[in-house]
C-alpha cells in the first residue's frame, strides 16, 4: 500500500484563508496569529508542495498561476472534507444564514434552486429578510444580502451576479395604443412605474430613445418589482424593469415596448463583509451561489 504524506492542515487553512479574504493581515488576524507566523505556515506548504504560491513584496502577497491553480484544485476538497465531518458529527448544531434580498429576486431566481442547496448541506438555514436598505444592514442584522446596485460600498465583498438591460414592459393593450415606434406626445400621456431605488433606469431608457424631453403623465413609485409588474399587467402603467424580470416572470399579459435594449445602470450582487467570509453559513451560500449562476 502506497502512504500518501498529508500536507500540514495548519498550512492549509493559513493558505485558504489568505486567498479568501484577500489579505495576508486580514488572514494573520482572523487567525490569531502574526504576520510572520503566517508567513512561515504559508512557506512550510510551499515546501511541502515544491511550488511557489504567493509571490511577496512589502505587506502585499499576491497568488502566482501555481498558487491559483493549487488553490482551485484544493479547496473543493477542504469544503468536502467540512461537508463530511458535517454529516458523521452529533455535536454540530445548525447552520444559521441571515440573509437580505429583494422579493423579486428572491421568488424569480433564489427559491426556484434552494432545493438543491438544502440537499447539498441540510444544516444549513436561511432566515430571509425582505426589508429595506439591505446593503447598510449587511455585517449587522444581516450576515449576507443581495442587492440591485450600481456598484456596491467599498469596503465590502462584493460578487456581481448579472448584467441587465433595461426594457419598458406594458400590457399588450397599451403597447397597441402607442405603436411600434416612440412617439413623445403619446408617451407624455402615460403614467411610468418606477422603483423606488432604481431611479437611473427611467433616465438611461430616455436618452437610448432619444426622449430627453418626455415629461410622462405621471410616475408612479414602488418600491416592489412583483407589484410594479402586475400594475404594468393591469394597465396601470408603464413599467421600467430589467428584461430579465419579464423573461422571469412568463406573464403573456405582458410585453416590451419598442424592443429597444439599454444597458442598465444598476446590477445584482451579492455581499457580505470580508470577514464573513470565514463562517460557514455564509461561505457555504457564497459558493454555491457563485456556482449555481442564478
Amino acid at each position: 500500500m502506497i502512504k500518501r504524506r498529508l500536507p500540514p492542515l495548519r498550512a492549509l487553512e493559513a493558505f485558504a484563508r489568505t486567498v479568501r479574504l484577500g489579505s495576508a493581515r486580514a488572514a494573520a488576524d482572523e487567525l490569531g496569529l502574526s504576520p510572520s507566523a503566517l508567513s512561515r505556515r504559508i512557506g512550510n506548504l510551499e515546501t511541502f508542495v515544491g511550488k511557489k504560491l504567493f509571490t511577496r513584496a512589502r505587506q502585499a502577497m499576491q497568488l502566482t498561476d501555481e498558487g491559483q491553480a493549487f488553490y482551485e484544485a484544493v479547496n473543493p476538497h477542504l469544503e468536502a472534507l467540512a461537508r463530511a465531518v458535517e454529516s458523521q458529527s452529533d455535536n454540530l448544531s445548525l447552520l444559521r444564514l441571515r440573509l437580505g434580498v429583494l422579493p423579486l429576486f428572491g421568488s424569480q431566481r433564489l427559491f426556484p434552486r434552494l432545493g438543491e442547496l438544502r440537499r447539498s448541506h441540510p444544516l444549513l438555514h436561511i432566515d430571509i429578510d425582505t426589508g429595506p436598505h439591505i446593503e447598510d444592514r449587511v455585517g449587522d442584522t444581516l450576515d449576507a444580502g443581495i442587492i440591485l446596485s450600481r456598484g456596491p460600498e467599498r469596503g465590502l465583498h462584493a460578487v456581481r451576479l448579472d448584467h441587465n438591460k433595461v426594457h419598458a414592459i406594458a400590457s399588450h393593450e397599451v403597447a397597441k395604443g402607442l405603436g411600434d415606434l416612440p412617439d413623445l406626445a403619446k408617451l407624455s400621456k402615460q403614467t411610468f412605474l418606477i422603483h423606488n431605488e432604481l431611479p437611473e433606469s427611467f433616465r438611461a431608457w430616455k436618452a437610448e430613445l432619444q426622449l430627453h424631453d418626455l415629461e410622462p403623465a405621471a410616475i408612479d413609485h414602488y418600491d416592489s418589482g412583483q407589484l410594479m409588474l402586475e400594475a404594468a399587467a393591469q394597465g396601470l402603467g408603464i413599467a421600467i424593469m430589467h428584461d430579465d424580470h419579464l423573461k422571469r416572470a412568463r406573464d403573456t399579459r405582458l410585453t416590451d415596448l419598442y424592443g429597444a435594449e439599454v444597458e442598465s445602470p444598476y446590477s445584482y450582487w451579492f455581499v457580505c463583509k470580508p470577514t464573513a467570509l470565514e463562517e460557514r453559513p455564509v461561505r457555504i451560500f457564497h459558493d454555491w451561489l457563485v456556482r449555481a449562476e442564478l
